[in-house]
């Protein structure tokens, strides 16, 4: 077959209960692109700190930051894992193991925008307390946030002055520039264009800039080239919250939202925030968008204590799959692979409504069921 009409896929499992959503990620994408006709192939790579302890040197194999950048499009189950002490391993150089399928591929593969959609499904109880009201409709909370992936807080400058070997000083450089600034504040624009009916609250196409451009020059920067950018869209609404306050907003209000975009180290805090509002980690998809490169993951962790008793929920994992089927199908004009996605996207609401089998994380432990069962019922869907 013609590779236009065939996809190269990496997937990177990783660690603790990254192989098990993995693996039913792996299901649901045989079944859609079996439902679109279109051919794949997917390598998996191993990853992680379970890797960096078995071989010493690495957290994943010679050659696969090489075979990452020849794929059509990556997946990412979860990674970080638990040394004696129980925090995360820590190879050599100082990064977690685990670093380099993360934060080295965004930085690599240039994936400059972390474009997490933020929507609570039908039957999906939010989780703002421990009651478990499940909520029948999805009109209050409906927004995406954008965040700027390469560089922030996570550029890696910074170091650790020791004194008589124990460290008494550490820092870590903020860097924000102008080109990635408007790159990822283009593509919230671009975004919010693209999305349908606007904010929940209102209807208006709206584009909310989170910094602290009160206080830190980087954000003074950001808020700068949001406003020249944003000049550009007249038919847009724009927004600026200052980010402590934005925290409060998100959970009082959140359908005043449509698209939001922020820096790199506030946009992994409020989305982990948002995450809440549309039933935990166990149904938020993460995507590291570029131009040319892109890697889909669920945002919640590796859970090594959850591992081998499929038990988590697999959606955002699923979810995930359906995202990267848009974007590789919009990337090599495969057009059979969009409604392919819907397809998956609509298996998982029909799961959800029927209210079961659903995942701990729903429905709670008396009504659990495992992950891989939970995955049997979307494929019936699909």
């Amino acid at each position: 077959m013609d590779n236009k009409t065939k996809i190269d896929v990496v997937a990177l499992p990783g660690d603790g209960t990254g192989p098990e959503v993995m693996a039913q990620g792996l299901r649901v994408l045989a079944a859609a692109c079996a439902k679109a006709n279109v051919q794949y192939d997917v390598e998996e790579i191993a990853c992680g700190g379970q890797y960096y302890l078995e071989h010493g040197s690495r957290d994943w194999p010679e050659g696969a930051e090489e075979r990452c950048a020849s794929a059509d499009v990556l997946l990412l189950g979860a990674v970080g894992w638990p040394d004696d002490k129980g925090a995360p391993v820590t190879m050599a150089n100082g990064r977690m193991a685990g670093w380099s399928p993360v934060i080295g591929n965004r930085t690599r593969l240039d994936l400059y925008a972390n474009v997490r959609p933020v929507k609570l499904l039908p039957g999906v109880c939010h989780r703002v307390h421990g009651a478990r009201k499940r909520v029948w409709h999805d009109d209050k909370v409906d927004m995406v946030i954008v965040r700027e992936n390469t560089e922030g807080l996570y550029a890696g400058i910074g170091g650790a002055v020791p004194s008589v070997g124990t460290a008494q000083l550490a820092t870590d450089v903020r860097v924000i520039t102008r080109k990635s600034s408007e790159r990822v504040i283009r593509y919230a624009f671009e975004l919010a264009k693209r999305r349908g009916r606007g904010a929940p609250k209102d209807g208006k196409k709206r584009v909310t800039c989170i910094v602290k451009d009160n206080v830190l020059r980087g954000c003074k920067l950001f808020a700068e080239v949001f406003r020249e950018v944003g000049e550009q869209y007249p038919d847009i609404e724009k927004d600026v919250a200052i980010v402590d306050a934005f925290t409060q907003w998100l959970v009082g209000q959140p359908e005043y939202y449509d698209v939001c975009v922020t820096t790199n180290m506030f946009g992994d805090i409020v989305t982990d925030l948002a995450s809440v509002l549309q039933g935990g980690m166990g149904m938020a998809v993460g995507c590291n968008i570029g131009d040319k490169h892109a890697m889909f993951e669920p945002i919640h962790g590796s859970a090594p204590r959850h591992a081998g008793k499929d038990k988590v929920n697999p959606m955002a994992m699923i979810l995930a799959v359906a995202e990267s089927l848009r974007w590789v199908g919009e990337q090599k004009g495969i057009a059979s692979l969009a409604p392919a996605a819907d397809a998956i996207d609509e298996a998982v609401r029909a799961v959800l409504l029927r209210g079961e089998p659903l995942t701990y994380d729903v429905v709670g432990e008396e009504k659990a069921a495992p992950m891989s069962v939970v995955t049997d019922a979307i494929l019936e869907h699909i």
